[in-house]
């Protein structure tokens, strides 16, 4: 689905290249929403940026960087005097320069689109076009980004960055949770509409597969990021976090839920379980030195696993709030505030005449004519802290300045409590409809 929407995107971007590469373009893509297509423009934006952030971490750039005749202690030989320091342009610092220009755009955006209630606001324009300029703005904002003086930078940036991360956590998580209960729908109504044992069996591996993944999960972060001896902070993270999912689990199949929530059940536990043992491990990860079994294998210009995950888990969670629009459990998990309205509202589409030199039709139609599908302002910021949660992710969450270590009792903490957020967010959705029954949350 994804992938097909994207093609509008493409369009749209083909076209801030001349009228042949948009009719081109335009011609092979599918019709779709501006609404959607804007949301995936800038969600391959926000993609470009974090490859060319990876890309400043590249193993041995910064020796290759030493070849580059005009660099700062280059081997190089060229007339003249100006040098340039080129270690600027690499390494953790460069990430932060990179996603510094990046969200102060997407909060520049943010304040230009407050207010806006229908694409006939003279500012839809700039939130829906203008992509060339777009464009040229984020890169000039991250080359004037590295000539900031580096003093207190990265050290202030990185507050921000952390508190920023957090936010966006607790949205991946209300997104997560979306995702769970919206996958557990959908396949138990086609069980019951087609009474199949492949669905059934499909349910059933898919929870099966979780709960698996989970259990493998909590028996290494014992093997890797505990002793017999000591190491009784991590003990209890694990410990109480197997708890907590265990508990959660329980809830989900009581009859008082089921009886409000006849379609809840374990494999939205089993998918939330898995995720807090991902943020587990993550957490643990930055734990003190002799309980973390991952300092050893991370280094200023390479990625470790967890690090990977995280990105995987961004990008989906991402993406799935641009193609994903609310649906009747939105309210519940409270992700109505951050996906697209379901259908359209007052849009213009234009159809061909039918005639033998071919037919044309609007490719990407307006369905915001009405009203906004989504908040334009808090997409902006949803993109602003999705920024920073890259930066924190690629820089492994602590200072570039400091000595390479991934002991960070900040960030830590940040990930421990994001679990146990988890937990309760979660909850919260299969308990309230039972707390609460005269309120709708359909």
């Amino acid at each position: 689905m994804g992938a097909v929407l994207g093609l509008c995107s493409a369009a749209q971007l083909a076209c801030c290249c001349g009228s042949a590469a948009c009719s081109l373009c335009c011609s092979a893509c599918p019709s779709c929403s501006n609404s959607t297509s804007t949301r995936l423009m800038y969600t391959l934006m926000l993609l470009l940026v974090m490859v060319v952030a990876c890309v400043t971490l590249a193993p041995g750039l910064h020796d290759q960087m030493k070849k580059v005749p005009f660099c700062q202690n280059s081997t190089g030989i060229v007339p003249g005097t100006f040098k340039v320091d080129c270690d600027q342009a690499v390494g953790y610092l460069a990430v932060y320069r990179i996603c510094f220009a990046t969200c102060l755009f997407f909060i520049l955006m943010a304040l230009l689109m407050i207010g806006v209630k229908s694409s006939k606001d003279p500012r839809a324009g700039i939130q829906n076009g203008f992509w060339g300029i777009k464009y040229l703005v984020v890169i000039g904002g991250i080359i004037g980004a590295f000539f900031i003086p580096e003093g207190q930078f990265a050290s202030t940036w990185m507050v921000f960055g952390m508190i920023g991360g957090f936010c966006f956590i607790v949205i991946q998580l209300i997104l997560i949770i979306d995702f769970a209960h919206s996958w557990a729908e959908k396949w138990v109504s086609n069980y019951e509409e087609s009474q199949s044992r492949g669905w059934y069996s499909a349910l059933l591996l898919a929870m099966l597969t979780c709960y698996a993944l989970t259990l493998t999960g909590i028996v290494l972060l014992y093997v890797y990021y505990t002793k017999p001896d000591g190491c009784d902070l991590s003990k209890f993270f694990i410990s109480f976090n197997l708890i907590l999912v265990v508990g959660a689990s329980a809830i989900s199949i009581l009859p008082s839920v089921q009886e409000h929530q006849p379609r809840s059940g374990l494999l939205q536990s089993a998918v939330v379980s898995l995720y807090v043992m991902y943020l587990t491990w993550s957490a643990l990860s930055n734990s003190a030195g002799e309980c973390n079994a991952s300092i050893s294998e991370t280094n200023q210009s390479s990625f470790d696993k967890q690090s990977i995950i995280s990105l995987v888990i961004w990008v989906c969670s991402v993406l799935y709030s641009c193609v994903r629009t609310a649906s009747s459990s939105s309210k519940l998990t409270m992700s109505e505030h951050i996906l697209a309205k379901e259908g359209a509202a007052g849009y213009d589409s234009i159809e061909g005449d039918g005639g033998e030199a071919g037919q044309e039709e609007t490719k990407v139609f307006d369905n915001e004519g009405d009203g906004v599908a989504y908040s334009w302002t808090f997409f902006h910021i949803v993109f602003a802290l999705a920024t920073l949660y890259i930066m924190m992710t690629l820089t492994n969450w602590y200072n570039p300045s400091s000595q390479l270590s991934k002991e960070n009792v900040a960030s830590m903490w940040i990930k421990i409590t994001s679990s146990w957020l988890c937990v309760g967010l979660y909850v919260w959705t299969l308990v309230a409809p039972a707390m609460f029954p005269d309120r709708d949350f359909s």
